[in-house]
């Protein structure tokens, strides 16, 4: 180990020299945590009388197993603990915390005994760790323990309820408080947040952290560590691994990882995927093993120790320990294993120049990301259905909205429930919560969007993942805006700024540059907002209205979103694409029209995401060149006649503006034709029994694979170009990749079965291998390319590979 270190200077100031002290030693060599604290209290065999000690004899609940108490009634059984692992090599000992919150301690009936329980925990650590410095000459640091709780909000304690909750975000923080107080009082230099099975939970504690931060405490070092419940590699609430970091890295940890649940075995790829997508440095404190059938964890202290070297000697880790059924035995030969080995070494940077957010699984919005939609359908004031079922309370059926919009192609998910008639942020709270209930809703960001401050608070209350905003401004001047940005800046949330200051809403290019400007200066500046945190709307305004003022509201939107992105570095620009259209309501193949016409010209200016309806953009090319033409004209102000002439337009063509029911003209052309035109529409319909047509025309299709390699791969190539070129948005390749798949997966078992007689024919029942080679293909599971990579699994396997 390395020589003793100074003591703190106060002069200094607490967390400098505490960090700073920390860090030193992170960078120097790996540090040792401490073992289980259960582990060896049951070793104690002690009785309920024992728990109970004096002072609580008459206590009117059984206190044996709560292990929290033992800090008041048997404070020497714990220090002796503490100081075993101590002299086992810990440099690091966590207090016995882990259950001190007043929501915990509530099942035994000594939630009033919260503070003391923490300060006296903390003391009884501390007095140990104290000793063993002086005895050694090498310090050794208390981590204050504040454990999950036992309530949970992201997840229904009840199954018939998916919206309840049976404790609140304010309630959580209250009690984190509490505790983080009870142990800073105590005297601990690190806050560690552990076992993490919710992100929502740990993001309560890191607001009350954070909140005593700012008023009472100097800061301390900040620990969290999350708990992969198993081979999925996602908490018990859902998330990832990598959606887990994204969502609490607001805090600016000093160490971030893993414990519980799993061995060091097991773990192994989540720490390594952890690391590769965090600054902080990377702590690993797993169990000895699984438990077996009774419970019992056994793997020796040898075992554990040769499977954490390897972390070490890989660079995985910085802080290593033990969790469930560890002992100082096992922490000793940890020790020794590590002693020799360097630390990781934390990247400078990850994910450079990314906006990262996250619901159940990560999201990155990098330089070279695709346009992102985020789906507008779940705004009360945006859809008469949405609205319609929020209104009446029917909560189950408005989640089919959202659904329809993450399965057509929303990335992000807008949510908005400003209306007069409801109590928005009851709505808000109560529809987010059954969100959270829907894994494949939850696993795309929400957009937390109201124009009332306190409904987007509770929002983010509920949510575990990291959110948008929508929206702040400086309307209501400087002071009301920092205040907001710093409440969404602790709630570890990206931002949208509207282009609107004191003096109203901007219009002209040149205001609404000056307006994001100095929003950025203030949220950079003044608070050290993460410049990837924020998105600017430089307000996307309605034209066509008949006021000559109005012409140039759709120039000045993209003329801002270019002078944003050169000078502005880091900030995202979003827009609500239905604003644009507003004068035409009820006229939708229009709006559509007008839509997708903006998009194609606002993208190449730098428009980074929009507010849209994913499954209603048109392809660019496919819009009727009469209506293409007077769309560009009047959203490049090229007409001054261009409105009274797309009125005309609407009048005379499919029904004044509405949309016109496909006509199924398209099916009298030839089968190669009709089988490209429904893969470029995304028509599901047909393609069954058009493929079928294909497949019989043995002539000109002797083998199924002909069929995919012929129109079917045509049809996606048309669709790759339209897409590339920016003429065709997400949510339509993902329809147009549904079509194809159905195609193929009608072809699939015609194509085993030819390869099936073709095996039969050479007669290749010898032992040689009969395929020509092996292919490994990989994507993300679920994302959209998973599709296009099974097709070319299936075009590699007709062609005789395995």
């Amino acid at each position: 180990m390395s020589p003793a270190l100074p003591e703190l200077t106060p002069s200094a100031g607490v967390k400098k020299s505490l960090q700073d002290e920390i860090e030193a030693i992170l960078r120097e060599r790996i540090m040792v945590l401490d073992g289980g604290m259960g582990t060896m209290i049951q070793r104690h065999k002690l009785s309920e009388e024992d728990f109970r000690g004096h002072e609580f004899q008459d206590h009117a609940r059984p206190l044996k197993g709560n292990n929290d108490i033992l800090s008041i009634t048997q404070p020497n059984v714990i220090y002796q603990i503490h100081k075993d692992y101590l002299l086992a090599g810990s440099d690091i000992i966590e207090t016995n915390t882990f259950s001190s919150t007043s929501i915990a301690q509530a099942d035994y009936g000594l939630e009033h005994l919260a503070y003391r329980m923490n300060k006296c925990s903390a003391g009884v650590a501390r007095k140990a760790a104290e000793e063993v410095s002086l005895q050694t000459g090498i310090k050794r640091f208390v981590a204050g323990a504040l454990g999950p709780t036992n309530k949970t909000l992201s997840v229904s304690p009840s199954v018939e309820r998916p919206d309840y909750r049976n404790i609140t975000f304010d309630e959580l923080v209250e009690a984190y408080r509490e505790q983080a107080k009870g142990l800073l009082d105590g005297g601990v230099d690190v806050l560690l947040i552990e076992t993490i099975f919710d992100t929502a939970n740990a993001k309560a504690a890191l607001f009350a952290l954070q909140t005593l931060f700012e008023e009472e405490y100097p800061p301390r070092p900040i620990f969290i560590s999350g708990t992969i419940i198993d081979k999925s590699g996602r908490t018990l609430s859902g998330q990832t691994g990598e959606a887990f970091v994204i969502s609490v890295s607001h805090a600016d940890p000093l160490c971030i990882g893993l414990n519980c649940a799993l061995g060091a075995a097991e773990m192994r790829p989540f720490i390594e995927t952890i690391g590769k997508c965090t600054t902080a440095f990377v702590l690993c404190y797993p169990n000895a093993g699984l438990p077996n059938t009774f419970g019992d964890y056994d793997e020796t202290p040898d075992m554990m120790a040769t499977q954490l070297k390897d972390f070490a000697t890989d660079g995985l880790v910085n802080i290593v320990g033990g969790c469930c059924g560890t002992t100082p035995d096992h922490i000793r030969e940890i020790a020794k294993a590590v002693k020799n080995c360097k630390p990781r070494v934390p990247p400078a940077t990850v994910f450079e120049e990314h906006m990262l957010l996250s619901g159940l699984e990560p999201f990155r919005i990098g330089p070279y990301t695709n346009f992102v939609n985020i789906g507008e359908r779940c705004n009360v004031a945006g859809s008469r259905k949405f609205a319609k079922l929020i209104m009446a309370g029917n909560y189950e059926e408005a989640l089919t909205v959202a659904k329809v919009q993450v399965e057509m192609g929303a990335q992000v998910l807008d949510i908005n429930m400003d209306d007069g008639m409801l109590d928005g942020s009851s709505a808000m709270t109560r529809f987010c919560n059954f969100i959270a209930s829907e894994p494949d809703i939850a696993k795309v960001p929400l957009c937390i969007d109201s124009s009332n401050f306190a409904v987007i608070e509770a929002g983010l209350k509920c949510c575990q993942g990291k959110c948008i905003v929508n929206s702040i401004s400086l309307k209501e001047g400087e002071d009301d805006f920092l205040a907001k940005a710093r409440k969404i800046k602790k709630f570890g949330a990206a931002v949208v700024v509207m282009a609107f200051d004191e003096e109203g809403q901007a219009t002209e290019t040149d205001t609404k540059i000056r307006v994001c400007m100095r929003a950025y200066r203030l949220l950079v500046k003044k608070l050290g907002f993460n410049p990837n945190d924020i998105i600017f709307d430089p307000n996307i305004l309605t034209i066509g209205t008949g006021m000559e003022e109005h012409n140039l509201y759709a120039v000045n939107f993209i003329h801002a979103t270019k002078i944003i992105k050169e000078t502005l570095p880091g900030a995202r620009v979003s827009g609500g694409l239905s604003n644009l259209s507003f004068s035409f309501r009820g006229m939708e193949a229009i709006r559509e029209a007008m839509h997708g016409v903006f998009l194609y010209h606002a993208i190449k200016f730098g428009m980074d995401m929009g507010i849209v309806n994913a499954g209603n953009l048109p392809v660019y090319d496919d819009i009727h060149k009469e209506l293409l033409q007077l769309c560009e004209d009047l959203i490049w102000n090229k007409d001054p006649e261009a409105t009274e002439k797309l009125l005309h337009y609407a009048q005379t063509h499919g029904k004044g503006g509405k949309k016109v029911v496909q006509t199924d003209e398209w099916r009298n052309g030839p089968i190669e034709e009709r089988l490209e035109y429904a893969l470029v529409k995304g028509i599901e319909k047909h393609i069954i029994e058009d493929t079928e047509e294909a497949r019989l025309n043995q002539e000109k299709y002797p083998r199924p694979l002909n069929i995919i390699e012929g129109p079917l791969m045509n049809g996606m190539k048309v669709v790759g170009d339209l897409f590339g070129a920016g003429k065709m948005f997400l949510p339509q390749v993902i329809k147009s990749a549904r079509v194809m798949k159905k195609a193929v997966g009608h072809l699939i078992p015609f194509m085993e079965k030819e390869r099936e007689e073709n095996k039969m024919h050479a007669g290749t029942e010898e032992e040689e291998d009969p395929y020509q080679g092996t292919i490994v293909l990989a994507t993300v599971k679920g994302d959209v390319h998973d599709i296009g990579k099974n097709i070319v699994g299936v075009v590699l396997g007709c062609n005789n590979f395995r």
